[in-house]
């Protein structure tokens, strides 16, 4: 068996774990213990599921300082930064508690027995169901929110779904301790060992998704691993989804009177969301549009100096430095111009030099309205507003896209702009930075490809809807019914011989 290593990113030492990567008689074991625990997942009903959800939020919880510090050793990141993504890990299996106690996420909907124009009309009722086990594959640049102990597996296992998860190589300990938080809180409420399991090595997790027993994969992470992971799954005699959220360069436009009202604290906001955790974010603002006058030169200079009196960034892993010199590379030989990077003494880690590009906007080509992971943006500069419109519609699709107005700026040129982002993006953000993804019931989280391969969300209540199907019950004995599906329950809204019910019972748990 291979043994698992792990990278320390600050120092770039390999060092060997007590993890093996899993063999095939360990997959097929572990798919079927999958299999066989999904009728318990989906018995616990949603009130049994939320309290189970509640139960691994405080387990992970109750983790933390070792959770965090194995963490910091194997990506890099910051103390408070990792602190801070572990509360919104465990935030997010609350928040599917809460989806789950609410119950409206099903779609219940009854239609009686009646006459109809068409003659008598058979008694139908529907709702959403589990899908089933689901692979999971662990982010590089969110060791816990979107990884093990992430949105994925807390949507999955909302949705009454066991999840198979694939630990990352980037993070293979903090892997495995998340998946014993989240497996010793389902085993303390009696649940089989196949609720959630975890498996290590590339071969491992292609084969995985090539198992009869898994019905969706979910991932976060790069093209080539999506397309890796596509082409195991087409291999499959009976496809499943693949819901993969995968490269943004999230635009952003900063308008001619925002730049003049408050160029400073607009240098100031855009550095930190380019730089953030080394600028690995998916959300990360990789071209920002700014005017060529007096305000936008004032912004840019602010930004210079920003970014040449910043230090060092460590990168997650070796592949993703290396991309990300080579990618700055690129950029500068296809046009665009250092317009800051300070000087970083090279080390044994993964360091690389924040990296500011400008361009002219008649410059700004494919090769460079490209992402590059990693704490690089490209300022564009612009004369005239109206040329954005053109220049917008090829910049590639993208998760987010961010408008900066002010005084003076036309409403008109807003209401355009808008409009040409709502087409390419999944949220547009007005007077802010994309970083920071809120968890919550309205947000979404996904884009027109290549930002995601689906119309779905990966943030927020409603990706829990990747992990269900529809199921509809024609002419069935109420006691064969769900609850949420039999005449009389009134705990959940519901949509009743086409009316709309809401909700009059008590939530328990």
């Amino acid at each position: 068996m291979n043994v698992v290593s792990t990278v320390d990113p600050r120092d770039g030492e390999r060092r060997a774990t007590d993890l093996v990567e899993t063999d095939e008689p360990g997959l097929e074991a572990t798919a079927a213990r999958a299999a066989a625990a999904t009728p318990w997942l989906s018995g616990l009903g949603r009130i049994g599921r939320a309290e189970m959800l509640d139960a691994i939020a405080a387990s992970v919880e109750s983790r933390r300082v070792d959770l965090v510090a194995t963490a910091q050793a194997e990506t890099g990141l910051a103390h408070a930064r990792l602190d801070q993504e572990l509360t919104r890990a465990a935030l997010q299996f609350r928040m599917f508690a809460e989806v789950l106690r609410d119950g409206g996420y099903v779609e219940a909907a009854i239609d009686h027995a009646a006459d109809t124009p068409l003659g008598r009309g058979p008694d139908l009722r529907r709702m959403l169901v589990p899908l089933g086990p689901v692979a999971v594959f662990g982010a590089s640049n969110f060791p816990f929110a979107f990884s093990v102990a992430g949105g994925d597996t807390a949507a999955a296992l909302a949705a009454g779904c066991p999840t198979v998860l694939k630990a990352h190589p980037s993070h293979p300990l903090t892997s495995h301790a998340s998946a014993e938080a989240i497996g010793s809180a389902i085993r303390e409420r009696g649940g089989p060992e196949g609720v959630t399991a975890i498996v290590y090595g590339e071969q491992a997790g292609r084969a995985l998704v090539r198992h009869s027993a898994i019905r969706a994969a979910a991932l976060t992470g790069s093209l080539g691993a999506a397309r890796a992971i596509q082409a195991a799954i087409d291999e499959r005699p009976d496809p499943i989804p693949l819901y993969a959220e995968l490269s943004s360069v999230n635009p952003i436009v900063v308008l001619p009177g925002a730049a003049a009202d408050r160029g400073d604290q607009i240098a100031e906001g855009l550095f930190a969301s380019f730089t953030a955790s080394g600028g690995q974010l998916c959300t990360k603002p990789g071209l920002a549009f700014i005017a060529s006058d007096p305000g936008g030169d004032h912004l840019v200079e602010g930004l210079r100096e920003r970014v040449g009196a910043s230090g060092g960034a460590v990168l997650l892993n070796e592949r993703i430095r290396d991309a990300y010199e080579s990618g700055a590379a690129a950029f500068e030989r296809a046009g665009a111009r250092v317009s800051a990077r300070p000087q970083v003494e090279p080390g044994a880690g993964f360091t690389v030099a924040p990296t500011l590009l400008e361009v002219g906007l008649p410059g700004l080509t494919a090769e460079i309205a490209d992402e590059c992971f990693g704490p690089l943006m490209v300022v564009v500069r612009y004369r005239d507003v109206a040329d954005l419109d053109a220049v917008l519609a090829t910049v590639p699709p993208s998760l987010t896209g961010s408008v900066h107005s002010g005084p003076g700026d036309d409403a008109d040129v807003v209401r355009r702009l808008v409009d040409g982002l709502a087409a390419r993006v999944g949220r547009i953000v007005f007077d802010g930075y994309p970083t920071g993804v809120r968890v919550s019931w309205a947000q979404h989280h996904g884009g027109p490809w290549p930002s995601t391969n689906t119309v779905h969300t990966s943030v927020g209540a409603t990706s829990i809807r990747r992990f269900l199907r529809p199921l509809a019950w024609q002419d069935a004995p109420a006691w064969i019914l769900p609850e949420e599906l039999r005449d009389g329950y009134t705990a959940i809204s519901r949509r009743v011989d086409g009316r709309w019910e809401p909700a009059v019972g008590e939530r328990r748990g």
